[in-house]
């Protein structure tokens, strides 16, 4: 499982048009799964997500959580996250887990990020999604089990 964990400003997810997840200032998270992921891993990133120290105190450090700072989340599925670009030019999904098992795996990472941060915004697992962001930084950090 990786997640691409974005500090931001702002975000939002639109499919077809319409907006179907907004935040403020928190994380984007950019998620994806393979086949020998699980509820355990999502339950720990999640947890982990919501504890990373990437917002700045007073001092200008990189000290505070997303639950310190009231930070909010918004969560899109990427496949793309496991592109395998060894062979070639033209990115491998093999390693990506596939329809229905990578999409109960995004379900029940939504859910442990429900629990962890109340509410959240999402993404359309399957959709055309266009996402645009205000990186705050930028500050990008890539996480894995």
């Amino acid at each position: 499982m990786r997640v691409l964990v974005q500090r931001v400003l702002e975000a939002q997810v639109k499919v077809d048009g319409e907006v179907k997840g907004k935040i403020k200032k928190g994380i984007l998270c950019f998620v994806g799964f393979t086949k020998d992921d699980n509820e355990d891993k999502c339950r720990k990133l999640a947890s982990k997500i919501r504890k990373l120290r990437i917002f700045e105190d007073q001092e200008g450090k990189t000290n505070l959580s997303s639950k310190e700072v009231n930070g909010e989340i918004l969560v899109i599925s990427q496949f793309t996250l496991y592109a395998d670009t060894t062979r070639g030019n033209r990115p491998g999904f093999e390693n990506a887990a596939k329809g229905d098992f990578a999409k109960n795996l995004y379900e029940m990472f939504l859910k442990c990020c429900t629990e962890e941060f109340g509410n959240i915004q999402k993404g359309i697992f399957g959709a055309d999604m266009k996402v645009s962001l205000i990186n705050d930084g930028p500050f990008t950090v890539m996480l894995e089990l």
